[in-house]
């Protein structure tokens, strides 16, 4: 079974291993994951575990409930943040916390990103979510957990899809990001960096600046993203098959 788990210990120490190269994470802060839904178990950073000092075979496999299932370390502490989410949505294969300068300083102001640009609307065609603080009942009991459902419960509020909008800032914490594998989740932890960063810069420049118009909106995100999409390269008959 050692040898089964290899492959997803092996993406997750990548994509943990860039979050300090792309500057959104300092010391132990910070944990991405990767899933195996046929065996219904993910690989995630130890927890406290310097970068410089991970491995593959250091990262710890946890089942969909949080409970450990190989690694003789103990794995990251938001461990049942990401458990929640994976149990729950079942199109998501990665996910990625930091606390990245710029967009958790949008999450401690409490506010959702404005879609002001371009490059939002590349990824986006609404303003980040920032999830309400959590109550105090919740913060009482089981921490970790309950983030999870923070996450989720926001979505439900905003009636939003986690394979549309892959990103949330969690108020007065930090974000978290997901994706299709871990790559993507690290992917978008960078670009919701980027866009907090532009954002807050826009505000400065401009403190009333105004949104995107939608006709932008629009035409950028589906570009990338809709059935008529021509951004990069297609294809060839012989890599689609």
């Amino acid at each position: 079974m050692a040898h089964t788990y290899k492959y997803i210990q092996e993406e997750a120490y990548e994509a943990n291993m860039q979050l300090p190269k792309l500057n959104l994470v300092i010391f132990t802060f910070g944990n991405a994951s990767a899933a195996d839904r046929a065996l219904g178990v993910f690989a995630i950073k130890p927890s406290g575990v310097p970068y410089k000092e991970l491995a593959p075979s250091k990262m710890v496999i946890v089942d969909f409930d949080g409970k450990p299932v190989k690694g003789k370390l103990r794995p990251s502490s938001d461990t049942k943040t990401h458990a929640v989410l994976y149990k729950h949505w079942e199109g998501i294969n990665g996910i990625a916390h930091t606390h990245s300068l710029y967009a958790t300083a949008w999450a401690q102001s409490l506010r959702d990103i404005p879609i002001y640009g371009t490059t939002h609307a590349d990824h986006s065609t609404i303003d980040i979510p920032c999830a309400a603080p959590m109550a105090d009942e919740m913060i009482r009991g089981d921490y970790e957990y309950q983030t999870g459902f923070q996450i989720i419960n926001c979505f439900k509020e905003r009636k939003l899809s986690c394979e549309e909008i892959e990103m949330i800032l969690i108020g007065s914490h930090a974000p978290f990001t997901w994706g299709k594998n871990a790559a993507k989740a690290v992917y978008n932890s960078a670009v919701l960096e980027a866009i907090a960063h532009m954002a807050f810069v826009t505000e400065q420049v401009k403190p009333m600046a105004p949104k995107l118009k939608d006709a932008l909106i629009k035409k950028h995100f589906e570009r990338k993203h809709g059935p008529g999409s021509y951004y990069g390269q297609q294809a060839s008959n012989e890599e689609k098959q």
